[in-house]
């Protein structure tokens, strides 16, 4: 399996928590979508063979595009490159910039899943995390979402953020269940460094929820929505029967993927080598190689075989599943649990780790402490 990751890197306005490679205010929408397709169009020739079953058009707000352009690119996307007939094709949208026209011709284009940033349904923490909509507004998206015709909608949602309360985080769980959504993200707030919620945390302008109240919130996120028939299949991902993100299963289980736009990042299989690589991050240097006709390449690395089975490891461990000890064996010609013997061996004994004849996963209190489990793995 491999996926096709495409990055739109506009926004309307930078959000207080946002470290992502992004540019917010820019309208240059047509030089970069040229660009996109210069890009395609060099890489399909060397990847005549490969079969893409996700696509998945990331931000940034990709929905601040016009439809038609984001109908060009996933055409030429088409054109150059294999993409099965039942690919899932994810659009993200940030719920002030669609409209039932825009999402019909989503649908039409072929995007069968959409991803809506709601991140809370309290208006108060929606404006201390600087986002454009309220609570009304992300129903209103929902509700032309489900008009013009989508069944697979994803709901992102935050915790420990400014301003919220367990309350209020259960409360957006409740609303985005209580719509219908097919997949929930429910993901903890990573305070990143030069954003400005850290400086307004650093300087005391903000204030977080502590981790015993982020854990509180996550335990207590994670009994409501299985109580309302999501399961948890990752970490931070919660999902109805057969409504599994199939693009972020491919990067979990340490798949090829190819990365198209400004800081978009890949690894494929080449040569029986497995590759890395990242392209420019600023508009301009990812336009002007394209413009000289060349990859826009920052830079490339032949990842070792010892680091590319810890990344196996690492990514196949945040799945509830954990690792198929057959698929890595096939992969690597060796059973994991005989690779990582000390490691599993003590994970096992602390209560962290579960092994059977097919797999090794996490317990629930192993996916708690994932980071400290993985140290006996490096």
């Amino acid at each position: 399996m491999a996926g096709l990751y495409i990055h739109i890197p506009f926004c309307k306005r930078k959000c207080a928590y946002c470290d992502f490679i992004s540019f917010a205010g820019r309208e240059d929408f047509l030089p970069y979508t040229a660009a996109l397709i210069t890009e395609m169009r060099l890489y399909a020739p060397l990847l005549k063979e490969k079969r893409f079953e996700t696509v998945f058009i990331g931000g940034g707000t990709p929905s601040l595009l016009p439809a038609w352009l984001v109908k060009r690119i996933l055409g030429e996307a088409r054109e150059c490159f294999s993409i099965s007939d039942g690919a899932e094709i994810t659009i993200e949208c940030n719920p002030e910039s669609v409209s039932e026209a825009k999402l019909s011709e989503y649908l039409s284009a072929g995007v069968n899943r959409l991803s809506i940033g709601m991140q809370s349904a309290d208006n108060a923490v929606l404006a201390a995390i600087g986002r454009l909509h309220d609570r009304e507004g992300f129903l209103s998206a929902f509700e032309l979402a489900k008009k013009a015709g989508f069944t697979n909608i994803n709901i992102d949602i935050m915790h420990g953020i400014q301003k919220q309360t367990c309350e209020s985080y259960l409360d957006s769980l409740r609303l985005a269940a209580s719509l219908g959504a097919a997949h929930i993200s429910s993901y903890s707030l990573i305070l990143e460094e030069h954003t400005p919620l850290y400086e307004a945390v650093s300087s005391g302008k903000a204030i977080l929820p502590d981790e015993d109240e982020t854990a509180d919130m996550q335990d207590a996120g994670i009994e409501l929505l299985e109580s309302l028939g999501y399961h948890r299949y990752e970490i931070s991902n919660f999902a109805k029967s057969g409504f599994e993100c199939r693009h972020n299963i491919n990067y979990w289980n340490n798949g090829d993927y190819l990365g198209l736009g400004a800081a978009a990042h890949s690894a494929l299989h080449i040569r029986d080598k497995w590759v890395r690589f990242r392209n420019h991050e600023t508009i301009e240097e990812y336009v002007k190689a394209l413009g000289e006709g060349k990859l826009p390449l920052a830079e490339t690395q032949e990842v070792e075989r010892e680091d590319e089975m810890f990344e196996c490891v690492m990514m196949g461990l945040r799945k509830l599943e954990g690792v198929s000890r057959a698929e890595f064996e096939a992969r690597f010609g060796i059973d994991p649990v005989e690779q990582y013997a000390a490691a599993v061996s003590a994970a096992t004994l602390d209560g962290m780790m579960e092994v059977t004849e097919e797999r090794m996963k996490l317990t629930r209190r192993g996916l708690d402490f994932q980071n400290e489990v993985l140290l006996n793995f490096m």
